[in-house]
């Protein structure tokens, strides 16, 4: 019996989730609020649904009774956040919102059911983070002084950098952390406001070079740590910011040429990128050494096919460093391809409301704020399930909200909370830009009746 409803689970799972994928492309094509508030609660209705039957089956499997204990924190703590948002902000985005628990529960789902500890773990880091985060909006507002704050970001990042680089210990042919708590992930958000509070006023040569100089050291700090991942994020990040700032797109053909120059000095220089660029042309040659990561993530894929094994049928555990890098293997195998395909569309949806929210803000600072953000989350998503599927070499960076990691999980929900900010920022200035519109109307509306009168008298 428990065989035949882990069979029926995994199909009712994918036809949640990829009825979930279709409504946040849908709303986009909605006018009516009324419609698109129906769309938003279907939404929490899908994500209610697919964790119920999900953790049903992982308890089914296991018989652990702390995975209904971790469901009903999870529950807990969705309902809360989702509360919460509602009662003091009103004009938060409600989709942005859906979406970050949408992909929160995917990952909870994996790492139950890889690990019911280390899923507990990350949900106290993500509950915890999010009660911090919701204070993020009303500083966004309120704090107007934090585009003069631009070398203070500058001098922030690099210190940190270099504390890692001289102090931190090598884990995995990189120096990522300090006591715990990797600070690249926090320097991608002060990164972003140093650039964008430098291009704000304009991007003349002095300015661009200034930026450079200062995105070189990061990056250049990150390539000495072996944090490559990190280091091709920031770089990035650089490029599309200086290009939205200039409109040039000579910086941009410069940018791209200096950094494949910079990859071919760095496989060079580097054996830690020779080799997992030799597992990326052919794992299998090197199958018992640095390839066997990716091959056991192709052969998990493959295993899974477009429908997935079912939740506990696979072995991802064969998988090195499963719940971080290689998550998206774990999630094809057992919950299958079609799913693994909503899931980067889900991605995909939600840096398309970060670059439509940063379209829509007048401020260059905050408008570039949203795309830097935005470039980072969608980069990062691109080169850990490029990786995981060998469409480009492993670069050791984890799957935002999804993946275990707490440096990562917290960043990515606090860059989240800057661009809920961002979005309110925007909603109150289209407000305040309709209200003058409707007084100045008024305003004509009297002048014209003035005038009639007089002409009647």
């Amino acid at each position: 019996m428990v065989n035949v409803i882990v069979e029926l689970s995994k199909y009712v799972i994918l036809t949640l989730m990829v009825v979930y994928t279709f409504h946040c492309f849908y709303m986009v094509k909605q006018q009516s609020e009324e419609e698109r508030n129906e769309s938003l609660r279907q939404q929490l209705m899908l994500i209610f649904f697919m964790d119920f039957t999900a953790f049903l089956v992982i308890y089914l499997k296991t018989g652990k009774f702390q995975v209904v204990t971790f469901y009903a924190e999870m529950m807990a703590f969705f309902a809360g956040i989702q509360i919460l948002y509602r009662l003091l902000y009103k004009k938060a985005s409600i989709l942005l919102l859906n979406n970050m628990c949408m992909l929160l529960s995917v990952g909870f789902i994996i790492l139950c059911r890889l690990d019911v500890a280390t899923a507990t773990r990350q949900l106290i880091i993500v509950t915890a983070v999010n009660l911090v985060a919701l204070a993020v909006p009303v500083l966004i507002r309120k704090m107007k002084f934090l585009k003069d704050l631009t070398w203070l970001y500058a001098g922030v990042g690099i210190l940190l950098l270099g504390a890692v680089l001289v102090l931190a210990r090598t884990s995995y042919g990189a120096k990522l952390s300090l006591m715990g708590i990797q600070p690249s992930e926090a320097i991608k958000i002060t990164f972003v406001f140093f650039m964008a509070a430098l291009l704000r006023r304009g991007a003349d040569f002095r300015t661009v070079v200034q930026a450079t100089i200062v995105a070189g050291l990061h990056v250049g700090i990150l390539v000495l740590s072996r944090d490559l991942g990190s280091a091709v994020i920031f770089f990035t990040a650089y490029l599309v910011m200086v290009y939205v700032a200039t409109k040039n797109v000579g910086y941009l053909a410069l940018g791209l040429g200096g950094g494949a120059a910079g990859s071919v000095i760095a496989y060079h220089l580097f054996g830690h990128v020779r080799q997992r660029v030799s597992a990326w042309k052919d794992p299998m040659a090197v199958y018992q050494n640095e390839g066997y990561q990716i091959v056991q993530s192709l052969f998990a894929i493959g295993t899974g096919g477009w429908f997935g094994m079912g939740l506990c049928q696979g072995s991802p555990e064969k998988i090195p460093v499963v719940k971080n890098d290689f998550i998206f293997s774990a999630i094809c195998e057992e919950l299958g391809g079609i799913f693994g395909i909503c899931l980067i569309l889900v991605c995909m949806s939600f840096f398309l409301m970060i670059v439509n929210i940063a379209l829509k803000i007048k401020k260059p600072f905050y408008k570039l704020i949203a795309l830097g953000l935005g470039t980072e989350y969608a980069f990062q998503v691109f080169l850990t399930i490029g990786g995981a599927t060998k469409f480009i070499p492993m670069t050791g960076v984890t799957l935002p909200l999804v993946s275990y990691g707490g440096s990562s999980v917290a960043s990515t929900v606090l860059m989240l909370a800057i661009i809920q900010g961002l979005y309110i920022l925007r909603e109150d200035e289209d407000e305040e830009i309709e209200r003058q519109r409707r007084k100045e109307a008024a305003q004509r509306a009297g002048k014209t009746a003035e005038a009639q009168g007089s002409g009647n008298f």
